[in-house]
């Protein structure tokens, strides 16, 4: 079996792929551990219903578009990202809490983590997405996946504000994990975006050294 990228020809089944049936068994356990240990078990399933229906897509339109294995590497890293830090809340999380003393910060900055993560890991499915299924120009693979991801940013900030306000208002501090900074919904929508640019400059100049080699190995 060969390890697949966006650009590559092939995708491996399910069957053959050992290493997308590792992820689901890994990730089955890590969610499991995550909803055993959890200190606040309604903040759980509120940051976890973004995943169920995200996973539930996955596995649904799996048939019809399979991702690359770099796809579903990055995918797997940002969902365990995500659920470590619904199990203790944002604000509460312990490699948080040791950033900050270590560092000697004046937040918690998980939450910043994460946001970071979101434009880091999931920019590069997303490109994956429009080059083989929307068959999107190569430039717009590069720019669309950068503008989605401040997109949803922006999107998720408006379903906190929903949830924590209108839906479940005594859970709504957990939830936003704002702790105390007026401008955290906009720092997480920098994050994500600054992540996005960072993975697409990183694939790039990656891309145009392969082709380098390339060009120097057959001259």
């Amino acid at each position: 079996m060969q390890f697949s990228t966006a650009t590559a020809p092939y995708r491996n089944t399910f069957q053959q792929n050992w290493l997308l049936k590792l992820y689901s068994i890994v990730f089955l356990i890590g969610w499991l551990s995550t909803l055993l240990g959890t200190t606040d078990l309604a903040n759980w399933f509120m940051e976890n219903t973004l995943v169920i229906i995200f996973l539930s897509i996955l596995v649904a339109t799996y048939r019809k578009f399979t991702f690359s294995d770099l796809t579903y590497t990055f995918i797997m890293v940002y969902l365990s990202l995500h659920i470590y830090g619904a199990m203790y809340t944002y604000a509460e999380n312990p490699f948080g809490y040791w950033m900050k003393e270590f560092f000697h910060f004046e937040r918690n900055h998980y939450d910043r983590i994460v946001h970071f993560s979101f434009g880091f890991m999931l920019a590069y499915p997303m490109r994956d997405f429009f080059l083989n299924k929307m068959e999107f120009p190569n430039w717009v693979g590069w720019l669309l996946p950068i503008e989605i991801t401040l997109s949803f940013s922006c999107l998720y900030e408006l379903i906190e504000w929903g949830v924590a306000d209108v839906f479940f208002p005594e859970q709504g501090i957990a939830y936003l994990g704002t702790q105390g900074d007026i401008w955290d919904a906009q720092k997480d929508m920098f994050m994500a975006f600054c992540g996005a640019v960072l993975i697409t400059l990183i694939v790039l100049v990656l891309k145009k050294s392969l082709q380098r080699k390339g060009e120097v190995q057959t001259n």
